[in-house]
């Protein structure tokens, strides 16, 4: 499933005249088989040893292109680093209070809520966001002891 969707990115780059790099490739393969989230330092450190010429600012620039391109989502949550979700399907997420672990959470009927917006409040509704906070199992499992 993730070689495919990582195939379908490397197809919307290609379409949008982005050059397909060594450094883009790993970076689209690391987030595709992760499914934590990553933040760019996180996912800088995982592939330092195989790019040891790659910079923080190589893997920032390059989630630029992805999220410019739309097949990356930056989440920002007010700490101070953002984290970076390839875009698969609409999804919330469930974020740890005390680590800050994303879990995906799919829940399509909360799409009723754009359309209950929009009558009640008269606006044209492009998007909505939504986030779920509490102690994720390990946390949870940490406190316990």
């Amino acid at each position: 499933m993730a070689n495919e969707q990582l195939q379908e990115a490397i197809d919307a780059l290609k379409s949008t005249k982005v050059r397909m790099t060594p450094q883009r490739h790993a970076i689209l393969e690391y987030l595709y088989n992760s499914m934590s989230h990553p933040t760019a330092d996180e996912i800088y450190k995982a592939l330092e040893g195989k790019f040891p010429n790659m910079s923080v600012a190589t893997v920032y620039n390059n989630l630029r292109v992805f999220k410019d391109v739309g097949i990356v989502k930056e989440l920002t949550y007010g700490d101070s680093s953002s984290r970076f979700d390839c875009v698969t399907t609409e999804h919330y997420h469930v974020i740890c209070s005390d680590c800050g672990k994303i879990v995906d959470f799919h829940y399509p009927g909360l799409n009723e809520v754009e359309t209950l917006a929009e009558h009640v409040t008269g606006f044209k509704v492009d998007n909505h966001r939504m986030e779920v906070y509490g102690t994720c199992p390990d946390c949870s499992q940490q406190t316990q002891h």
